[in-house]
This record gives structure tokens, C-alpha cells and sequence, in this order.
């Protein structure tokens, strides 16, 4: 008894030390601490008078820096060198995706069309009043950065490509308008995932996807054997002018949605049933074998829809080509929708942007965080079985034998 009795007080303490925001800004603030004073040893290769022939430099004291956080504001010491060279990588201030949103937030109140409440959110993140001389400091290198990673070279071969667009409301021309935002996934040959591509333009149509896959192109994108998006014909015929000889496959989960609009009640059961049951065949061969099925019962009672889906069904099985483990990850869009909705997530609390820069900066700094995770974290996909093939042929195989 008395022991639940004490561990019920120490979760009461526990609990109400975390709830504290000076106990959180105290650990925070010592945290730190211990990390300047760790990267200050590391640079200088030497801990605090510790004797060693393999020092750098020296300790030449400290100087006070206050920084703005979510906890509040941190008082800390920052070490010095005699050479005057260390630099702590503490000092970004913020994240590039939370920067962006800063900035965003700031431009808005700046040109007139946020609430008092974001004038209040961008004071108290700033610490100080907003000003544009402050925006202009805070773009510049932000800028600089983003334009750099979304320009950056492109190695190696990139046999998949996930191509998708949404649109944010932006401020053009004393308007609010809509403007898509385009973004390229691909999977190169060693397996792992990339965002190449994070575009903002005014709208979506072959022109403005025949430039997005230029400039891959120019930045080295080779190697595309399949591309996955959404039905958009001025996609297609952009995806054909440039990949040629790529495959193209709709994404299963926007082509069942595009069928269940179509169907009557009655029939939409047993047809997306159906439909499942092709997408789940063990080869393209059987697919079409079932596909065709599913069209000749359906031409009975709706014949239109058994037209429509004759015709737009092989489009979402080209995925069946390719190696069977690779298929659930390569029949739809939904890897790059997740991305979407984490865009999305952060996007609506700005609501309109002041302006396609913005909202370029914004969209760039969460895809290059996310980008930088899939770099470091596990492979996406084995790519070996696109040579060993897994006794399916590719789409390469497939031209030569006609």
C-alpha cells in the first residue's frame, strides 16, 4: 500500500515538474549548455585544460547569447577560441521548415492581411517587432540554401518516379488564386527514396510539367523506367515526350475512387470487389484475363462504365511488370500523398500566402527535412530484383519481344 502510495506521488511530481515551463526551460538551457561546451572540446580536440599533443587551439573565454525557443528564453554561454573559428551549429535559430514558416507568418503581417493573433504568434517567436529588415536577413540565406538543394545534381539512375500536385491559395497580382505544387519522389538504383522536385506554379498543365521534367533532365534524371500519378493528360503527354520508352502506371487508389463515382449503387460492390481481385492477379497476363472479365459482366447492366473502364484499366497494371515486392509500393501515389498531407498540415494554419515565394519556401523547406531523413534512413527497395527480374519481364524486355 504504502508503495503505490509513493509511486502515485512521485507520477504527481513528475507530472507537475513537466507541466512547469521554467522547470522544461531550465533542462533545455543546461542541455544546452553541455552541447557548446562538448563542440567547443571537439573542435579545439581537447577538453578544458586538459594537456594533449593533439590540440587545435585554445580556449579564449565566453561571450552570452540569449535565443528565443518554444520553452522561452535561453541565457547561455557560448565558448570562444583564440583563432576565432568555432561556429555552433545550435545558432541556425530554427529548423529550415519552421524559418519558412516564420517568414511567412512575418510577410503577412508585413503587407497588411494577417490578424492581430499572427501579429502576436510572429512577436512572440521573434522575440522582437517584426520589421523588413528582419525578413530580408532571415530570406536571404534561407533562400540561398533551398535554391541550392533544389538545384542540386542528380547521380545515378532513377528507375521510379512518383509525380503528384496540390494546389495552396497564394496573393498574385492584388488576388488570392491557386497555384499548383508540384512534387517529383524518386527511387534510384540503390533503392532509396528522393524528393527531386518541389515546384510552385500557376497551374497544371503539359507545359508546366514538360518544364519540371526538363530541368531533371538537365540535372541529370536518367534511367526512368516507370512513372506513378494520378490520371492528368497534360502529365501524360509530358511523361511521354521525356521518358520515352517509360511505362506509366495510375495509381490504383485514385482510379478505384474514379470508378465508385461512376458506378450505381447497386453494382458498386461486386465491381470494386471485382476490381481488387485484378489488381491482385499474379501477372499482368492474368490481370487482363480478369479485367476483361469484369468489363463483359459489367456491359450488361452499364455499359458506358464497362466502356470507360475497358479502356482506362490497363493504365493502373503497368505495375504488374515489374518485380512482385516492389508492386505494393509502386501501384499508387501513396507515398507521396502522406508528404501531402504533412505539407498540408503545416500550409493551413498560414491559410494564403503573401506570395508565390513563400509559398515555394515553405513547401522546399518540408520536403528538403523530409528528403534528408529518407537519405539517411533504410532502403526503400531492393532494386537487385529489377535485374534478376523475378521471372517477370520489363517493360525494355517487353518492347524488344514485339
Amino acid at each position: 500500500m504504502a508503495q503505490g502510495q509513493d509511486t502515485k506521488e512521485r507520477d504527481h511530481i513528475q507530472g507537475s515538474l513537466l507541466d512547469d515551463p521554467e522547470y522544461l526551460r531550465v533542462i533545455v538551457e543546461r542541455v544546452l549548455q553541455q552541447v557548446l561546451e562538448s563542440e567547443a572540446s571537439h573542435h579545439l580536440g581537447a577538453q578544458p585544460y586538459q594537456r594533449t599533443s593533439g590540440r587545435l587551439g585554445h580556449r579564449n573565454g565566453h561571450y552570452n547569447r540569449t535565443i528565443k525557443t518554444r520553452v522561452g528564453k535561453l541565457e547561455l554561454s557560448v565558448p570562444r577560441d583564440r583563432g576565432g573559428l568555432f561556429q555552433t551549429a545550435i545558432f541556425s535559430s530554427y529548423q529550415r521548415n519552421e524559418r519558412a514558416f516564420l517568414l511567412a507568418l512575418m510577410e503577412m503581417t508585413l503587407q497588411g492581411v494577417s490578424t492581430r493573433k499572427v501579429g502576436e504568434i510572429t512577436e512572440a517567436l521573434c522575440g522582437t517587432e517584426v520589421s523588413a529588415s528582419m525578413v530580408s536577413s532571415l530570406s536571404v540565406s534561407l533562400d540561398d540554401d533551398l535554391a541550392t538543394w533544389r538545384n542540386r545534381p542528380l547521380q545515378g539512375s532513377w528507375p521510379y518516379l512518383f509525380v503528384d500536385a496540390r494546389y495552396e491559395k497564394t496573393r498574385h497580382d492584388h488576388r488570392v488564386v491557386s497555384q499548383g505544387v508540384l512534387i517529383v519522389i524518386g527511387v534510384n538504383d540503390a533503392g532509396r527514396r528522393s524528393i527531386l522536385a518541389a515546384e510552385v506554379v500557376h497551374s497544371e498543365n503539359e507545359s508546366d510539367y514538360s518544364d519540371l521534367f526538363k530541368r531533371l533532365q538537365e540535372r541529370g534524371l536518367t534511367g526512368v523506367q516507370l512513372v506513378v500519378s494520378d490520371d492528368h493528360q497534360g502529365l501524360r503527354k509530358a511523361v511521354d515526350r521525356y521518358f520515352q520508352g517509360a511505362s506509366w502506371q495510375r495509381c490504383q487508389v485514385h482510379f478505384m475512387r474514379n470508378l465508385l463515382s461512376k458506378l450505381r449503387k447497386n453494382d458498386r460492390g461486386w465491381v470494386m470487389a471485382s476490381l481488387k481481385d485484378v489488381f491482385r492477379a499474379p501477372d499482368r497476363q492474368q490481370a487482363e484475363i480478369r479485367l476483361k472479365a469484369l468489363v463483359e459482366r459489367l456491359s450488361a447492366s452499364d455499359p458506358t462504365v464497362a466502356d470507360w473502364l475497358e479502356s482506362d484499366g490497363p493504365d493502373a497494371l503497368s505495375a504488374l511488370d515489374f518485380p512482385e515486392s516492389h508492386r505494393r509500393h509502386i501501384r499508387s501515389t501513396n507515398g507521396l500523398e502522406r508528404l501531402n498531407e504533412e505539407i498540408l498540415r503545416r500550409t493551413r494554419v498560414i491559410r494564403i500566402f503573401p506570395n508565390r515565394a513563400s509559398c515555394l519556401r515553405m513547401v522546399s523547406a518540408l520536403c528538403q527535412e523530409q528528403d534528408e531523413d529518407w537519405v539517411t534512413g533504410r532502403r526503400y527497395l531492393d532494386m537487385t530484383l529489377l535485374s534478376k527480374n523475378e521471372g517477370v519481364e520489363t517493360p525494355v524486355e517487353l518492347r524488344r519481344a514485339v
